[in-house]
C-alpha cells in the first residue's frame, strides 16, 4: 500500500492510534518517575512500532533489576 493510497479517513485512524501510544507511554512515563516522559511521549509518536514496545521492555527490565 503506497502513502498516495492511504484514504482520510485511514490517515485519521492512524493519527489517532499514534497519539493514544504516544499518551500511554507519556502518561505511564510520567507516572513511574521518568525525567524524559515528553521525549517518550514524543519518540511514540513518531516511531509507534519501534519505541512502544521499546519503551515497556525497558520499563519491564528496569523494574525487575530494582526489585
Amino acid at each position: 500500500m503506497a502513502l498516495r493510497d492511504v484514504s482520510a479517513g485511514q490517515l485519521a485512524l492512524l493519527i489517532a492510534i499514534w497519539s493514544a501510544a504516544a499518551l500511554l507511554v507519556f502518561s505511564h512515563a510520567e507516572r513511574h518517575g521518568s525525567e524524559r516522559a515528553t521525549w517518550w511521549g514524543v519518540a511514540a509518536f513518531l516511531a509507534t512500532a519501534f519505541v512502544v514496545p521499546v519503551y515497556f521492555a525497558r520499563h519491564w527490565l528496569r523494574k525487575r533489576a530494582r526489585g
